[in-house]
């Protein structure tokens, strides 16, 4: 029998998550020709505006553009809302949003999740580590909701998700992410070598990540933490960001050839020629 078309399942909270997590390793498999399904959780309500040549009147609307475009710069079609609101962060959380992610019961956030993998049927899912990369409280959403969705959706019958990957965040880039201004450890937000079973090298996609991450300019503005760097450490950013994307194992319903694997779809039956 031959399998289906391959599908990647891909679940961020905010527009620009899908950026600089695994941009490249998106627009990797969706040039071998995989279906590529992007779910963001909100539209960025509660961003920050970091370009202040530009006057938004509707930032969720805004971002939601911006996501629509640097999805097509990266190749993939229009991205899925779950249509939750960003908590924001600092002073620009919104404690008394009924829809913010912070104030959703996280079993209605799986049971969303758990609906579209129903309806998609992806082979594999892909989403926030269990730190959410810096901790922001929609990612640890989001990774927890994903998460549990990945393990009860082997209840649904005729699925075909067989592999939940995390993003891994290294220790040298959670390095870079606190001397970003982060605060955070980057011996527990990153993860060591030994963790991370898929790393892929994203190069050749580097000028469509680069033009996804500007597509979402009013977060990559003059006023944003990239905007404030020197030219080294933009340098040193760009080098990390643009040249690979590492991966853990969140779940498997299939054994692993090798570990590490060659790539998200090692071992898959019907679609190693993938990862060749």
């Amino acid at each position: 029998m031959t399998p289906s078309q391959p599908t990647i399942l891909a679940v961020f909270a905010h527009p620009d998550d899908e950026a600089f997590s695994v941009g490249g390793t998106l627009a990797h498999y969706a040039q071998k020709g995989v279906k590529v399904v992007l779910a963001c959780a909100t539209r960025g309500e509660a961003g920050k505006i970091t370009d202040p040549s530009m006057t938004i009147t509707d930032l969720g609307q805004h971002r939601e553009a911006e996501l629509k475009r640097a999805t097509a710069e990266l190749g993939l079609p229009d991205p899925v809302f779950l249509d939750y609101h960003d908590s924001g962060r600092y002073e620009r959380t919104r404690y008394d949003d009924e829809l913010a992610l912070m104030n959703v019961n996280p079993f209605a956030a799986e049971l969303k999740i758990r609906t579209l993998i129903n309806e998609v049927k992806p082979d594999i899912m892909i989403t926030f580590d269990p730190h959410g990369g810096y901790g922001h409280i929609d990612h640890l959403i989001i990774h927890r909701a994903a998460a549990a969705a990945f393990f009860s959706s082997g209840n649904l019958g005729g699925g075909t998700l067989m592999r939940l990957y995390f993003t891994a965040l290294g220790v040298e880039a959670a390095k870079g992410l606190a001397r970003m201004g982060q605060d955070l450890d980057p011996n527990i937000y990153g993860v060591s070598e030994s963790t991370v079973a898929v790393t892929m090298d994203v190069s050749a996609q580097a000028d469509r990540k680069k033009a996804a991450l500007v597509a979402h300019g009013s977060q990559t503005g003059p006023n944003s933490r990239i905007g404030q760097m020197s030219e080294e450490e933009r340098g040193e950013l760009e080098r990390r960001m643009l040249g690979t994307e590492g991966f853990s194992v969140g779940g498997t319903r299939t054994g692993l050839p090798a570990f590490p694997l060659r790539g998200l779809f090692d071992g898959l039956g019907g679609f190693e020629a993938l990862d060749d």
